[in-house]
């Protein structure tokens, strides 16, 4: 079961309000995206602990209804 770039966007902000999100589906499956988010929560953190966070929004969805996600995280 795909998922589609609006939920990942909207996932991510429900838990990084400031968030900005850009999201592109890498393959057109639904299946492989890369998203550059960019939150000034990330201040501080690692690139690790920041997927982390990013990863903790997805809500376990990773592994399941998407398969790949390149990330790219940063401060604005």
């Amino acid at each position: 079961m795909a998922m589609d770039a609006a939920t990942i966007e909207q996932l991510i902000k429900e838990a990084l309000p400031d968030a900005q999100v850009t999201i592109e589906d890498l393959r057109g499956d639904g299946d492989h995206y890369a998203a550059h988010v960019l939150s000034a929560a990330f201040a501080g953190k690692s690139r690790v602990q920041q997927h982390q966070m990013v990863y903790a929004a997805l809500r376990g969805r990773m592994g399941n209804e998407l398969h790949a996600l390149a990330l790219q995280t940063g401060v604005p």
